[in-house]
């Protein structure tokens, strides 16, 4: 997880505790819950359109959509 440790994250955490402390760090957990749900949820929401579009998702590199021709350049 982004290259860091058991210890690395105890860290963290203690500090977060210090600053924060014991009845803050809950609230800031849920809130942070939240917002990670409804990021993914929004994420969903944009596969799903663009499958209903005929788009591929984000595993293709094309879209099925019909391309657009070379652009002429205006005089």
């Amino acid at each position: 997880m982004f290259g860091l440790g058991t210890q690395e994250l105890l860290i963290i955490l203690v500090i977060a505790f210090f600053i924060f402390g014991g009845k803050k760090l809950p609230e800031i957990g849920a809130g942070l819950g939240k917002g990670l749900r409804s990021f993914k949820q929004g994420l969903k929401e944009i596969d799903l359109e663009k499958e209903e579009k005929g788009e591929e998702g984000p595993a293709g590199t094309e879209k099925t959509s019909s391309p657009k021709g070379p652009s002429s350049p205006k005089a």
